[in-house]
């Protein structure tokens, strides 16, 4: 892929990007013209900078500083105690809610986000992020790591506010050491774990914006402690000699290994933080960027959490209530605990009113918020703070809180007495139940739309000529055809023994025009000769395929059983080239002609606008 194929993308050489006032795209500027800008910021005053840090999977437990004595995360603990940190924070039971709301504001029923896959995970286009704001407003912004809310474009970070970007679009990975990834839409290897890769990045992002004398946002969103279970070595190591001394409670629940393996994926996070901080300090940029730390749901496997209920996919507050801490040297005063409840949906108004930004600054107006700005608790200044509540839904099961009470369908606890929800009082007060359940009925009824309209998948957005189509996203036609995996994510099309199969994927084609098809495909020797057809409102281009490529899974050094996909290598190969016309409607790969007893496995499709 050539820098071309997304104008989008941040250039090395004599070009960089900047932000192009009250717009969604970027054009490309000359270096004298980034040292313009630059003199003129030096007139300015500084202004505040963002580095928001998100764990996926990691538990209110999985910290030194909430009493775990199975884990050691000196760095997080510090920055918990250098600023303010939040007893009771919640965010959504699940992945990609979590991060809808919290770039948005709102609650990811609002945003279009119903699930974690197959086209569920995309926020609607008419939502607005924090990072579009702060891009509108001159900052410079880069996420790093795992996305989570669409993959095309304009549904991809580079149409989300974020210039920069580098991991992956997709719920989960296949392979945490040396993996592929992308760069603003390239494909890219790369270097080393993950997370560790992912830190790397954001360091340099963070660097290059000092040195411009840009102010910036840097979105770091690891994917760990996410499964499959993978770690270096030295991390797993330690953690299986310090030994488990606090457990789950439920007996037999908890797996050794994934304990071991996740608590050391989290001292694995918290040496990158301390990395991501001494850059900070050796920059000079401590003093005025705000540093936020969170996780996007409650642990996915058994351990220690505080003795709460539930886990990650749950209502309960095991599977919602996460770590959240904010420093601000100078604003926020060390060691400041705040008893009042707050959560994902409050991070974008509090954002904007610290940096004294106006969301309508952005190239539209966001829509009005469900959370409010933490300010003044994290300032400690002087409000009436009103009782709110906050809710939580997976499906349909929901619940939900206020600063005292958790309700859902069923049950009534007193969380401040009760933290570990062992006694239901719906029966011993139920007036206060039905009024919880009618504030709760009330909120699904506002927020939630009944019938979700189909969204297709964005073909050929002018501001970007490379768009792939997944093969988890994709619908199954006819006997046969499956994921590798049972989850989708990063998963691929495999067992076309039926030539009457074939997937299909509902698109939009915005720009009309000439398009190069690629697949990436797998197949026997047998399988050489096959013809396969892509089609589309009439249109249709044909080829057999000419080389086998059959490479066995590559080696996964997990430390236990995974239900994700492995990562297998696929070979490019260019179908041919076909005139879409702009129109939605079913794209469908078809076997005209089969050789052996299965077709392809096919990990995606590339179409490249050249004409």
């Amino acid at each position: 892929m050539h820098p071309e194929n997304l104008p989008g993308r941040l250039l090395r050489g004599t070009a960089k990007l900047v932000v192009v006032w009250g717009a969604v795209f970027w054009s490309i500027a000359s270096i004298s013209a980034q040292e313009n800008r630059a003199q003129a910021n030096d007139k300015e005053p500084r202004r505040t900078k963002i580095v928001l840090v998100l764990a996926d999977d990691q538990g209110w437990g999985d910290l030194g500083l909430h009493g775990n004595a199975n884990i050691r995360t000196p760095n997080i603990d510090a920055l918990a105690r250098a600023g303010a940190r939040f007893d009771r924070f919640y965010v959504s039971p699940l992945c990609a809610p979590t991060r809808a709301s919290l770039l948005t504001g709102r609650y990811h029923l609002r945003t279009g986000v119903t699930g974690v896959t197959r086209g569920e995970e995309r926020m609607n286009l008419d939502e607005v992020t924090f990072a579009e704001v702060f891009q509108a407003a001159g900052y410079a912004t880069g996420a790093f790591g795992k996305w989570h809310n669409g993959s095309q474009y304009p549904y991809h970070p580079n149409g989300r506010g974020f210039e920069e970007f580098y991991g992956f679009c997709c719920g989960h990975w296949s392979n945490y050491f040396g993996p592929p990834l992308e760069r603003n839409g390239e494909d890219i290897r790369g270097n080393g774990y993950i997370a560790d890769d992912f830190t790397e990045h954001a360091i340099d992002f963070i660097q290059a914006s000092v040195e411009r004398k840009r102010p910036f946002v840097c979105y770091l969103a690891y994917n760990t402690p996410h499964s499959p279970f993978q770690v270096p070595d030295e991390y797993y190591d330690r953690v299986r000699r310090r030994g488990l001394s606090m457990l789950h409670d439920g007996p037999g629940q908890e797996k050794t290994e994934e304990t071991i393996c996740a608590l050391a994926m989290c001292e694995n996070i918290d040496d990158n933080v301390g990395r991501l901080l001494a850059r900070l300090d050796r920059l000079g940029a401590a003093g005025d960027t705000i540093v936020l730390y969170m996780s996007d749901n409650g642990p996915a496997t058994w351990r220690w959490n505080g003795g709460m209920k539930g886990k990650k996919g749950s209502i309960d507050e095991g599977g919602v209530r996460s770590p959240f801490f904010v420093r601000w040297p100078g604003h926020i005063s060390p060691d400041r605990k705040i008893a009042q409840i707050a959560g994902h949906i409050d991070v974008m108004p509090t954002l904007l009113e610290l940096c004294d930004l106006d969301s309508a600054q952005a190239p539209r107006r966001p829509k009005t918020f469900d959370g409010r700005s933490l300010k003044p608790l994290l300032l400690g200044e002087r409000v009436d703070w009103p009782e709110r509540k906050i809710f939580s839904a997976q499906g349909k099961p929901t619940s939900v809180r206020t600063e005292r009470y958790r309700a859902d369908f069923q049950d009534l606890y007193d969380m401040q007495a009760d933290p570990g929800q062992r006694e239901n009082l719906a029966a011993k007060q139920p007036e206060l139940h039905r009024e919880l359940l009618a504030a709760m009925n009330a909120w699904r009824k506002e927020v939630e739309d009944p019938k979700p309209p189909k969204r297709p998948y964005p073909v050929g957005h002018a501001r970007a000529t490379l768009t792939w189509l997944h093969a988890q996203d994709c619908e199954f036609h006819g006997p046969g055809l499956r994921f590798s995996a049972r989850p989708p994510n990063s998963s691929w099309l495999t067992n076309w023994t039926d030539a009457s199969a074939y997937p299909s994927w509902d698109v939009e084609v915005l720009t009309p025009g000439k398009y190069e098809v690629f697949l990436n495909y797998a197949c026997a020797a047998e399988a050489v000769g096959t013809e396969l057809e892509l089609l589309f409102e009439g249109r249709s281009v044909t080829a057999a395929v000419a080389e086998a490529f059959d490479p066995p899974l590559l080696p996964s050094p997990d430390r236990s059983q995974r239900v994700e996909s492995y990562e297998k290598p696929f070979k490019r190969w260019k179908l041919g080239e076909i005139e879409l016309p702009q129109a939605r409607g079913p794209m469908t790969l078809k076997v005209a002609k089969q050789t052996g007893s299965q077709a392809i496995e096919l990990r995606r499709i590339e179409l490249r606008r050249i004409k």
